[in-house]
């Protein structure tokens, strides 16, 4: 069994030093060990998500593995001196785990979006993967569900025994989910992955890999969806920078 992995504090939040392939080593270990866990994937947005609420950033600070998803936090990382970290991007993370589940027969659970997306989502990816068991999959109302449609869905998870759920509500409800299904769903590992569905799906373009590697797909996103996403990047990453700045300046005294 892997030991833990070592964190490095950004904002208060622990963010894991690791790269993609030492993440999926430790999510097959996990799963080989029926060792119950879950992931938080971490862009800036999360973290700042996590900064005015103490349960939202325990959640974070207790996951298995609290990945750098974006750029400028695995720039911070490596400006802390860790040269061996890369992004563990969410959609990245999914096919990958979904290659590697194939030769496993790793069987996965879909947890998020549209219906619509779902269907889209498991099509592509079981062409794109030939073999790939998925098991099951659930589109959860825009509201918060009921105590008797909550223990439905975890019977209904449960019963296809699947060994990855992954959960694409958005930040910051799917960590909360993640950490209330824990003990619940006898899935190995519960991955959080945001937007990942609607991508794969095909349903919302991805930023090009130039402007993924230049730390630029906030400006992408923000064109196509400049409504619902404005303030994370316009108020929110601003913010990030001020309180990254004003943390240097502290230790610095």
């Amino acid at each position: 069994m892997i030991d833990t992995v070592s964190k490095c504090n950004i904002l208060g939040v622990g963010i894991s030093i690791i790269n993609m392939s030492q993440t999926l080593v430790i999510i097959e270990d996990w799963i080989e060990n029926n060792n119950h866990q879950y992931v938080c994937v971490t862009p800036i947005h999360a973290i700042m998500n996590y900064q005015n609420n103490p349960n939202l950033l325990k959640i974070a600070n207790q996951s298995g593995l609290t990945t750098p998803d974006g750029m400028p936090v695995v720039w911070l990382l490596k400006l802390a001196g860790y040269k061996n970290v890369s992004r563990v991007y969410g959609p990245d993370l999914m096919l990958a785990v979904c290659e590697n589940g194939c030769k496993k027969n790793y069987r996965h659970y879909m947890y998020g979006s549209t219906t619509n997306v779902l269907l889209k989502l498991t099509d592509h990816l079981q062409n794109r993967f030939p073999g790939l068991i998925i098991s099951g999959s659930y589109s959860p109302p825009f509201r918060i569900l009921t105590d008797e449609e909550d223990q439905e869905i975890i019977n209904q998870i449960n019963s296809v025994s699947p060994d990855i759920v992954w959960v694409g509500i958005g930040s910051p409800k799917q960590e909360l989910w993640m950490a209330e299904h824990l003990n619940k769903i006898n899935a190995k590992v519960m991955i959080g992955v945001g937007a990942a569905f609607d991508f794969h799906a095909g349903h919302i373009k991805q930023a090009p890999l130039w402007m993924q590697r230049s730390g630029l797909e906030w400006l992408f996103r923000l064109i196509l969806e400049p409504k619902r996403l404005w303030k994370r990047y316009l108020i929110g990453y601003p913010k990030f920078v001020f309180l990254i700045i004003r943390e240097i300046i502290l230790k610095k005294k």
